[in-house]
């Protein structure tokens, strides 16, 4: 490497000069400086930092050491970088007390590059072992990387794994029948007897996963867990030692009792006139006179009938002692119908001093929107959007493990989890009212079902079961026959009246061959079963007296069509529920864009915005014999879904905050237009189902038996 400084300026341009007249050949030596001495943060021991301090670098394995080394920029050649080789040394003292040293070289790489050897094969276990490293240039060597102001590297191989963890629970005690239960946390240590383990691994059946430092090296760790489900329950445990070794994996069987019951739970399904509410679990509820019993139930939840609360200072019921410790694990819900959203409500809270301990119900800031919320101590979550006239399932949960309060409506967690530090309880538990420094205020108004409270946590799958609503079969009409100019429903329900050119069609000659027998004429088979119903185009359709489905609450219809591909020139609307100037809905083929449109409109108004969702598929279906269309409106979640073929995706669901509730006829085969009615379909249309509600799966629909009733 060429000197520096002004001297070595001078002396360059010297020799500059004196080459530049010499005889050809003639050759000049230049200084060489040597390479740069390796850093310490360019050290690496099995692509960990270097360690030169007190505490060496644990490897389970012999180790890749790396150093990325150099040449200063000055020693170029004609602009080409210089190659430098490794030298790396390694020694260790052996079990005699030798000192034992091994060299390893590296081959020549141009500067900056990373070079890279493994330990010597012999290097003992659990022995301290220094390395150091330095670059040569060809010419001469660089500065070790330990001399000043470096340090040798050192490092300590462990060539045996920890032994594998012992597993033990106080709640969930091994192959123990029947212990803890859906939603109890219990305590899981985890316990190796080796004493380098750093951290311990862990797998339960199903999830979560995770990783544990234990307080100080080879101790043990403790999680904490809360079962999902009950039943066999498997928990997979290792330790891992700070040399990164693994033990064998540890399995742990319990076993978990069911959920356990509400501490509370109040159905409020008490006979007209009833002053006091049963508790099924807990203390019964004193009512205001501004409760009344026999109101109504939300369908398909069990509950018959509620209670209805007038929002007025007697509109509270109360049990005169707490339902629960609000300072530990704690969650309670209710079906909820408000009458109003203008103001806060209150469905259920916790007397504290002054105050309450939680409280679960509405909140409506002056200039704003109405939300479902849940308060403990001084964090509140909000979401969800209130409605009048609508049911909702509220639940709120506070887990003093995690310190988090959490708000679900319908099932869905809406809203932020928060941080929430409890305040201290052992007041009332109150239906419909909140305590406060002047009183109780914020009264609800409304109709309420079902308050419980838990003293565990209440997991994502009962709470999806408590928000349930097992969809009504309405109608199915299976088109197979036809009386006085209708066809029946199945279950004894309304008919569908036919128009001239809907008939019921039966074919009795679909295993006829043409080309064995040439006096018989093939038909297709029906759709479905025995019959369809087909329509000619021009004038047929069918249709109800009145309405089947209430479109402004969630439900579901489902139907199973099939077109012809040369018939399929213009739009054709199957399905319709018509309002007082418009359709509800019209499941319509749309021939320009080889779709099946759903098309909503906002209000009852004729040219009202409309929504619209679409699919791609053949009128005929991909089999050409025939495709299920489903709609699904699910109030809860305020989104409207469209299936074919059991199928749909994100660009097939709408968001429609408003559902408006429909007064006309059910129509198969013809929907309104700008001139009137129109769009009549030519084909065949089959197996028509609905239902009050919102099904979850649809598969099964269109055809003779009755679909998954699955809402999961």
């Amino acid at each position: 490497m060429k000197r520096t400084g002004v001297r070595g300026v001078l002396l360059g341009s010297c020799l500059a000069a004196v080459v530049g007249t010499a005889a050809p050949g003639t050759a000049y030596a230049v200084d060489n400086l040597p390479p740069n001495q390796p850093r310490i943060a360019d050290l690496q021991t099995n692509f960990k930092p270097c360690a030169t301090g007190d505490e060496p670098t644990w490897t389970g394995q012999p180790p890749v050491l790396t150093a990325t080394l150099s040449d200063p920029a000055e020693d170029d050649r004609l602009g080409y970088p210089e190659r430098v080789t490794g030298e790396f040394e390694v020694w260790w003292t052996d079990a005699s007390g030798a000192e034992q040293r091994r060299t390893l070289t590296t081959y020549p790489q141009y500067t900056d590059q990373l070079h890279r050897v493994t330990a010597p094969s012999d290097i003992p276990a659990d022995t301290i072992v220094s390395w150091r490293v330095r670059a040569n240039d060809g010419t001469v060597n660089g500065a070790w990387s330990s001399d000043s102001p470096g340090a040798a590297c050192r490092f300590v191989y462990d060539d045996e794994n920890p032994a594998a963890p012992v597993i033990s629970s106080p709640e969930y005690p091994a192959e123990t029948w029947w212990v803890g239960g859906v939603g109890v946390y219990g305590s899981f240590t985890m316990d190796s007897p080796s004493s380098d383990v750093a951290e311990y691994r862990y797998t339960f059946e199903g999830g979560p996963t995770g990783t544990v430092r234990p307080t100080e090296l080879g101790g043990p760790a403790t999680i904490r867990f809360a079962p999902q489900r009950h039943g066999s329950q498997r928990l997979y445990a290792e330790a891992r030692d700070r040399s990164g070794r693994m033990s064998p994996p540890t399995s742990y069987n319990f076993y978990v009792k069911a959920a356990s019951a509400p501490v509370a739970e109040w159905k409020l399904a008490d006979p007209a006139g009833s002053t006091t509410a049963a508790a099924e679990t807990g203390k019964p509820a004193e009512a205001g006179s501004g409760v009344t019993f026999g109101g109504p139930a939300p369908f398909g939840t069990g509950l018959t009938t509620g209670a209805t609360l007038d929002g007025s200072s007697h509109a509270y019921l109360t049990t005169g002692s707490p339902a629960v410790d609000a300072a530990k694990t704690f969650a309670v819900g209710a079906w909820v119908r408000p009458a109003e959203t203008g103001r806060p409500m209150t469905v259920a809270s916790q007397d504290s001093t002054g105050r309450a301990a939680y409280s679960l119900g509405l909140d409506a800031p002056v200039a704003g929107t109405a939300r479902w919320s849940f308060t403990v101590g001084d964090a509140k979550i909000e979401g969800g959007a209130p409605e009048v006239g609508e049911w909702a399932y509220l639940l709120g949960l506070y887990d003093t493990e995690t310190g988090y309060a959490q708000l679900f409506v319908n099932g869905h967690e809406v809203g932020s989890k928060a941080k929430a530090t409890p305040t201290a309880s052992d007041g009332a538990f109150q239906i419909g009212r909140i305590r406060a420094k002047t009183g109780y205020k914020h009264r609800w108004n409304g109709a309420l079902g079902d308050v419980r409270v838990y003293d565990r946590l209440v997991v994502p799958a009962e709470v999806s079961e408590l928000a349930r609503r097992k969809p009504k079969l309405l109608g199915h009409w299976s088109f197979s026959t036809e009386a006085d100019g209708a066809t029946p429903e199945q279950n004894g329900g309304a008919p569908l009246k036919l128009t001239p050119g809907a008939t019921i069609y039966r074919n009795t000659n679909d295993s006829c061959i043409p080309d064995i027998d040439p006096d018989c004429t093939y038909q297709r088979p029906p759709l479905v079963g025995e019959g369809n119903l087909r329509l000619d185009g021009d004038t047929g359709y069918a249709a109800t007296d009145g309405p089947v489905v209430d479109t402004g609450d969630s439900f579901t219809i489902g139907v199973r069509v099939r077109i012809a591909d040369e018939d399929a020139t213009r739009p054709m609307t199957v399905l319709s529920q018509a309002g007082e100037h418009t359709d509800a809905f019209k499941l319509r083929y749309e021939p320009t864009t080889y779709s099946w449109q759903l098309i909503v409109p906002e209000r009852d108004e004729a040219g009202a915005p409309e929504r619209v969702v679409a699919r791609a598929e053949m009128p005929s279906g991909s089999s050409g014999w025939g495709i299920h269309l489903a709609v699904v409106y699910d109030d809860a979640t305020d989104t409207l879904t469209l299936y074919t073929d059991s199928y749909t995706d994100a660009g097939a669901t709408v968001h429609l905050p408003n559902g408006w509730k429909s007064t006309g006829a059910l129509t198969v085969g013809r929907g309104r237009t700008a001139d009137g009615w129109g769009e009549y379909v030519k084909g065949d249309v089959d197996e028509l189902q609905a239902y009050q509600g919102a099904l979850k799966d649809v598969l099964g629909m269109g055809w003779e038996t009755d679909p998954c009733l699955c809402t999961d």
